[in-house]
């Protein structure tokens, strides 16, 4: 059995954890006998008890795993000091976990955290291309509370944080078509994730309310490799269907848009107007500086804190319908004048 954990081992075994975590730890409790069978069981599956778990018994289970894809995107960054906002004030250690956008890393961490103390999890998932049933597993091995939030999975028992990115996508995509652009291009994740499809559906609803013919190519995938980014740019911006509007769907993507405008010396915004999603305060130092939709990610931490605390502390409450939509700040600067 894969990534067996003290649950499991107390099923198989007709045990109870508190049993099976005795006997590992060699406790006088436990009679000789059983300890013999948990161990040659432990063995068996080489089963190894988490010190980390160990560690965090005496803390009477005041934890929050946070699992995001990366700590250098300012939104997550925010985000997490949302979070902690909460979580201090109700003296809850926060451990934060990176997937550095790997799906197997993703479920590596939930394994892992089976085996710990912790009291509930706030997660932005890495990858929906295989699905999300390692977090009903997790779900059905622990029966801990979780709440995602931005990057959240289609799975209908979990709450979930989020922003209003259709809107705030349609509302920008009709501006660059207002300000002169005939045909805008959305540059897109690689990635099936809710948040991305949301924007291209926005994207989408936009360019046929304005009368523009959608056509596939106006969808651009871009991959977390900027030098690859840089060089489908590239081939883009000197091809004969050049774009003249474009909406960056992550932060990454505008900054390399400029970086070949700028080797191509294609003028912002006189030739392409630009508006980009990003939390970067350098934004407004771009030159130009760039058009921008902030989520309001501050406040998403603290709101999916706020959720998972309660969930924890109040055992019978429901939240598994809750879906909490925040509003998105549009903000517009030189790339995108007239």
């Amino acid at each position: 059995m894969k990534g067996i954990n003290m649950i499991q081992l107390a099923k198989e075994l007709g045990l109870s954890v508190s049993t099976v975590s005795k006997a590992l730890g060699d406790s006088h409790e436990i009679s000789a006998i059983t300890k013999k069978r948990v161990i040659e069981l432990a063995k068996k599956y080489k089963y190894k008890p988490n010190p980390f778990a160990s560690n965090l018994r005496k803390k009477k289970g005041k934890q929050i795993a946070i699992i995001i894809p990366d700590i250098v995107n300012n939104f997550f960054s925010l985000v997490v000091d949302g979070i902690e906002s909460i979580t201090m004030a109700k003296n809850y250690d926060t451990f934060i976990y990176l997937t550095h956008e790997s799906l197997e890393r993703e479920k590596a961490l939930l394994e892992h955290l089976e085996n710990g103390l912790i009291s509930g999890l706030i997660i932005s998932v890495s990858s929906g291309k295989e699905g999300y049933g390692h977090f009903q597993e997790f779900y059905e091995n622990t029966k801990l509370p979780m709440v995602f939030f931005d990057r959240v999975p289609d799975l209908l028992q979990f709450p979930k944080v989020i922003s209003n990115n259709y809107d705030c996508t349609f509302d920008a995509t009709l501006r660059l078509i207002k300000a002169g652009c005939k045909r805008p291009i959305f540059f897109s994740t690689t990635e099936p994730l809710f948040t991305n499809m949301e924007r291209i559906r926005g994207f989408q609803a936009a360019i046929a309310h304005a009368g523009i013919s959608f056509t596939d190519d106006m969808v651009v995938k871009c991959s977390d490799d900027m030098d690859y980014n840089y060089s489908i740019l590239r081939k883009l911006f000197i091809s004969k269907k050049r774009p003249d509007g474009v909406f960056a769907s992550i932060e990454k993507f505008a900054i390399s848009l400029y970086q070949v405008c700028k080797d191509l010396k294609v003028n912002i915004p006189r030739d392409l107007k630009v508006i980009g999603m990003t939390n970067l305060r350098t934004a407004a130092l771009l030159s130009p500086p760039l058009s921008t939709i902030s989520q309001p990610a501050f406040n998403m931490g603290k709101e999916a804190a706020t959720l998972l605390l309660k969930m924890i502390e109040k055992k019978s409450y429901a939240a598994a319908n809750d879906i909490i939509v925040l509003k998105n700040e549009l903000t517009i600067r030189e790339s995108m004048q007239s």
